[in-house]
């Protein structure tokens, strides 16, 4: 379970995506599964909060590459046209996406979600992703911070408080995340993760992160941000599904808060493994620089 994937792979990712038998058969979950499993129960612990304890999947990693097959006997792995243009057959869709449907014709691409910057940090965004491929720190094995982590493969949860955890691309990565009412420590160094509480809402817990440093993007292209960053996370289950929400709030640089695409999880029986070592070995062999137009 890969639940982000960085820019420098993705040509090795479309070539996994057309070829696996897995891309072949159509997406691993449709918008109509997601419904039968949001109609679920969902359960709740012997205190009233909903159970988020299980292992979670989500479309991450590569399955924002839809290829689809071409009139012409080609494949496009994105910026595809139309369905209608293209032909019947193709050959992935995004799952939950607005008439997704197993085996058939890909849904259109999302519309372009990037954080609205003050005019006086536009040149500084441009140039962050124009270099992207040299400045990323997500493409050095660097943890990607949060809200570009994504939701968690894994929730652990307890009376006094919730543990995140992450088979990232990047590594294995955790968050301690205290339920119990106490308040954002004052001794830790800002780090890439940050510092979280959480709280419950209603059937929702709402965790808030602080203390990051400046090394990580909100997400890709650039997306930078200041010390005083505060990204709010929803987490509410709903049947075997949970619906995941991100802000960023950065008034210091951004026009207004930035939230991600809700995201939806559902339950999975697949446990997460220890992720593979991250090892860059491609910044000396990098020709002009450029990268993809993120589709995401």
């Amino acid at each position: 379970m890969t639940h982000r994937f960085p820019i420098g792979c993705l040509l090795v990712a479309a070539v996994v995506a057309v070829s696996s038998p897995a891309a072949a058969q159509g997406p691993r979950m449709t918008a109509e599964r997601l419904a039968e499993l949001a109609k679920k129960a969902t359960p709740h612990l012997a205190d009233g909060k909903s159970d988020l304890n299980g292992t979670w999947d989500h479309l991450g990693g590569i399955e924002f590459v839809r290829p689809q097959n071409l009139n012409n006997g080609s494949v496009c792995v994105v910026g595809c046209p139309p369905a209608a243009a293209a032909g019947a057959g193709g050959a992935g869709a995004r799952a939950g996406g607005a008439g997704a449907r197993a085996g058939g014709p890909p849904a259109a691409p999302p519309a372009p979600n990037f954080p609205k910057y003050k005019q006086e940090f536009l040149a500084k965004v441009k140039d962050l992703s124009e270099r992207q491929v040299e400045v990323d720190t997500a493409l050095q094995c660097q943890p990607p911070g949060v809200p570009r982590i994504g939701p968690p493969a894994k929730i652990v949860q307890t009376a006094r408080e919730v543990l995140f955890l992450y088979d990232d691309v990047n590594g294995s990565f955790f968050r301690i995340i205290p339920t119990d009412g106490r308040t954002h420590r004052k001794d830790l160094p800002a780090s890439y993760l940050g510092d979280a509480i959480g709280r419950y809402e209603g059937d929702a817990l709402v965790v808030e992160s602080v203390n990051f440093n400046e090394e990580t993007w909100l997400s890709d292209n650039g997306a930078f941000h200041t010390k005083d960053l505060k990204v709010i996370e929803r987490l509410r289950r709903v049947g075997d599904t949970v619906q995941y929400e991100a802000t960023a709030y950065d008034p210091a640089v951004l026009v207004e808060p930035w939230k991600e695409r809700t995201q939806t999880l559902w339950l999975t029986d697949r446990e997460i493994e220890e992720s593979p070592r991250c090892e860059d070995r491609d910044l000396d062999l990098i020709k002009d620089g450029s990268h993809h137009d993120n589709p995401r």
